[in-house]
């Protein structure tokens, strides 16, 4: 069973940044496409981005173009930059590790961002 473990969500303002982090414990990592996901209690789950296991191609929501950066290392981590950040962007995020960018089958634990003033 593949673990996902995200970090650095928090409390940020309006305008702010953060760097979310996604650590997996699957030793062959780079063979895997990676994603990002968020949501909002009551709300249905929302693509953020995808990654290729490459690190080649990357693929944004809408609503995330332009601000948001996924990124990977050969290793073990997926990171998610978040700039000009933006009330709407408060959720849960999610990390998730697939076969493809198209069928992830983990995910993560999720960690909370919420964006305040």
């Amino acid at each position: 069973q593949v673990q996902l473990v995200e970090s650095g969500g928090g409390l940020v303002q309006p305008g702010g940044s953060l760097r979310l982090s996604c650590a997996a414990s699957e030793r062959t990592f780079a063979r895997y496409a990676m994603g990002w996901f968020r949501q909002v209690p009551g709300k249905e789950r929302e693509f953020v981005a995808t990654i290729s296991s490459s690190g080649d191609n990357s693929n944004y929501g809408d609503s995330v173009k332009g601000r948001f950066t996924i990124s990977r290392d050969a290793v073990k981590t997926v990171y998610l930059q978040m700039n000009s950040l933006k009330p709407e962007d408060t959720a849960v995020y999610y990390c998730a590790l697939g076969l493809n960018v198209y069928k992830f089958i983990s995910w993560g634990q999720g960690t909370q961002v919420t964006v305040s003033s």
